[in-house]
C-alpha cells in the first residue's frame, strides 16, 4: 500500500488538468473523475522507470485501479516485460480489469512479435471471452502480429465470424479489415461482402481514408458501399 501511494503521489504530481478534462472525453466509457490528466509520454517513462527499478510487482498485484492513469501505467508496464510467459500470462490476468478502448489499444509487449506462435492459443481464448476488451485485443493482437508475412486467411475467418453488437468490438474488425485491404485486398475484399452492414461501412470509410490502399481498390469499395 505505501507503494501504490508513492505511484499515486507521482501520478497527481505529474497531472496537467486541461489534459484531463481533454483525455476524458476521448474516453467516454470511463467516468471523468477517474482521470488524473498525466500525459502518455509521462506514464511510459514511469513505466520503464518501475519495470528496470522492481517497484511494478505489487502494483500490478493490486487490481483493479481505481484511476485511468493507473490503468495506463499497469498497460505499459506489461509491455516492457520481456518474457513470453510472463508477459501474457500478465495480459490475460489484466484483460477482464480493463474498461476503455485507449489501455486496451495501447498495451503491446514487444515479446509479442517474436512468439506469434504460442500467443495464437492466447488468442483463441479472447475471442470467445465474454468481456469487450478481451476480444478487442485478440483482434488487435491478430492485426499487429498476423498481418505481413504470417497473413493467412484462416485469421480472417476469425475476425469475421465474431458476432457481437459492442461496439469497440466491431470498430475493431473494421480496422482490422481496413488494415488487410491495404496489404492483400484481392484476398480480403470477399470478407467486405459478407461483413455485417454496420462493420463494413466502417471497415470501408477506414480505408478509403487510408493512404496505403490504392485508388483503384478504393473505387471497389466506394461502388460496394453503395449497394
Amino acid at each position: 500500500m505505501v507503494k501504490e501511494n508513492t505511484i499515486l503521489r507521482s501520478l497527481y504530481a505529474a497531472a496537467d488538468a486541461g489534459y484531463r478534462d481533454f483525455n476524458s472525453g476521448l474516453v467516454p466509457t470511463v467516468v471523468a473523475d477517474k482521470f488524473i490528466g498525466v500525459r502518455t509520454p509521462v506514464l511510459r517513462a514511469m513505466a520503464r522507470d518501475m519495470a528496470k527499478s522492481g517497484v511494478c510487482v505489487d502494483f500490478v498485484a493490486e487490481l483493479p485501479h481505481k484511476y485511468f492513469e493507473e490503468n495506463q501505467l499497469h498497460a505499459f508496464i506489461i509491455s516492457e516485460i520481456h518474457d513470453f510467459d510472463s508477459a501474457v500470462r500478465a495480459v490475460d490476468k489484466f484483460l477482464g480489469y480493463i474498461d476503455n478502448w485507449a489501455t486496451c489499444d495501447q498495451m503491446s509487449p514487444k515479446i509479442f512479435a517474436k512468439n506469434a506462435d504460442k500467443l495464437l492459443l492466447y488468442i483463441e481464448k479472447w475471442l470467445r471471452s465474454k468481456h469487450v476488451y478481451a476480444v478487442r485485443f485478440a483482434v488487435l493482437c491478430l492485426m499487429r502480429y498476423y498481418m505481413d508475412v504470417g497473413f493467412d486467411k484462416k485469421y480472417a475467418d476469425m475476425v469475421l465470424n465474431i458476432n457481437s453488437d459492442e461496439y469497440y468490438i466491431n470498430m475493431m474488425r473494421a480496422w482490422y479489415f481496413a488494415t488487410a485491404a491495404a496489404k492483400h485486398f484481392d484476398v480480403v475484399y470477399p470478407y467486405f461482402e459478407r461483413l455485417d452492414l454496420w462493420t463494413r461501412a466502417r471497415a470501408i470509410q477506414k480505408a478509403i481514408e487510408s493512404y496505403r490502399v490504392l485508388p483503384e481498390h478504393k473505387l471497389k469499395l466506394k461502388k460496394l458501399r453503395g449497394k
